[in-house]
């Protein structure tokens, strides 16, 4: 086992990213699901996280239509290409907004692995709010000058939309959909996870702070990009991610299945 001590630096912590088999990937992504579950992160059978499978071909998993996220594993995810063809067998279909939105982040990006999207209410709430997230926190603030914005068009089931919607993330990891929910992307699906989970407390955050009626402050730009650049060059999510794992597996290990 490796030895810390206090002064450690963080990019120390930082696991190398290695390539999974699609096995591998399903497990992970099943992982996510549940964890989504867990945490509360779900909105009946709608929203989705998706995976890119390694290799030439343009494809990725996502939840099969239908389900609960508890209900999601390894072998039921589907797997889909970039024009929305569902390849091998399964017994379920794909919702035409989530491919909408994940196969434009997939088409545009080939450094992102995984995309996740939600309808949480803090979400929603910080999305539906003219200046959306003002990242006054110790999470919000680790995304300061990284989060992008796209505007709403409905449900999101007209391909043309997707050259819109990639190009106003552009090289951002996190977007904030308009009158709609947040979306993170990553290179992993630990890494699209800890940029989420930032998001989502940040929203959690400011809907607290701003009903308590009080003037919030904000550090100054030069602290708050100290602070997020520290972080993006630390651990990329996995360990955090990792130990999530291993909760699920405690509770229920079936999404391995």
């Amino acid at each position: 086992m490796a030895r810390y001590n206090t002064v450690t630096a963080l990019s120390n912590f930082r696991p190398e990213i290695r390539t999974l088999s699609e096995h591998e990937l399903r497990v992970e992504l099943a992982a996510a699901y549940r964890i989504f579950d867990y945490l509360g992160w779900t909105q009946l059978i709608y929203g989705h996280i998706t995976a890119r499978i390694p290799g030439p071909e343009a494809q990725f998993l996502i939840n099969p239509y239908g389900l609960m996220y508890h209900e999601v594993t390894a072998s039921n995810l589907v797997k889909v290409d970039l024009d929305g063809n569902i390849v091998g067998d399964s017994d379920y279909p794909v919702n035409p907004a989530g491919f909408t939105i994940h196969s434009a982040v997939h088409g545009a990006r080939e450094d992102v692995c995984c995309v996740m999207h939600t309808h949480t209410t803090a979400g929603m709430a910080v999305a539906a709010t003219t200046d959306g997230i003002k990242c006054h926190d110790f999470a919000g603030i680790s995304l300061h000058n990284r989060v992008a914005y796209h505007e709403f068009e409905g449900i999101t089931v007209d391909l043309d939309e997707r050259a819109r919607l990639s190009k106003n993330l552009g090289d951002k990891n996190v977007m904030i959909l308009r009158n709609h929910g947040l979306l993170s992307c990553g290179r992993t699906v630990a890494d699209a996870f800890r940029y989420l989970y930032a998001l989502e407390t940040a929203c959690q955050v400011q809907i607290m702070a701003q009903s308590s009626g009080q003037t919030l402050t904000l550090p100054s730009h030069e602290v708050r990009e100290k602070h997020a650049q520290t972080l993006e060059d630390a651990d990329n999510g996995e360990l955090a991610f990792s130990a999530l794992v291993r909760l699920m597996d405690q509770k229920d290990p079936s999404f391995r299945n």
